[in-house]
């Protein structure tokens, strides 16, 4: 019983770890949502162990990838053709929130702390860099070139 409780505190924080880098987003899926994905998930696989058929641990995961895949979907949202689609990165969260949850459900921490990590670093740091992948190096936002005025060109090499 206090295995099968850690298992399902874990879930909670995880989930509740990437549940709150959302909300403070202002997204609509934030900590609660997150945490109830992570443990419900958690839920269904300590459940499943109970049988101890590899058979319904099997059907169980199938299962909740699939749910998990229409709550996420409810998540997204298109306006008029030319806007943009808004509400996949949550949906995405979503799911790899699902999947820690089952991850520390098989008692498999480890992988459930790494993959936590590893989705706030895609949220939190990825986020920052997209924008300088698309930046237009003509554009006059930001610093310009060196030596693009001309005088005191910079002797730095570029890349």
């Amino acid at each position: 019983m206090a295995v099968a409780c850690f298992r399902l505190v874990l879930a909670g924080i995880l989930g509740g770890i990437l549940g709150y880098e959302r909300e403070s987003k202002g997204k609509a899926a934030g900590l609660r949502t997150h945490m109830l994905v992570a443990i419900g998930s958690a839920v269904f696989v300590l459940v499943s162990q109970i049988d101890q058929s590899p058979d319904a641990m099997s059907r169980v995961i199938q299962g909740i990838t699939a749910g998990i895949g229409f709550l996420g979907a409810g998540a997204i949202v298109k306006g008029r053709p030319g806007e943009e689609i808004h509400g996949l990165t949550t949906a995405a969260g979503i799911w790899m929130t699902a999947a820690i949850g089952v991850a520390a459900g098989l008692g498999k921490a480890a992988t459930a702390i790494v993959s936590t990590l590893l989705a706030l670093v895609v949220l939190r740091v990825l986020c920052h860099g997209v924008g300088w992948l698309h930046k237009d190096p003509n554009s006059s936002t930001g610093p310009p070139p060196p030596g693009a005025d001309g005088a005191g060109a910079s002797t730095r090499p570029t890349d």
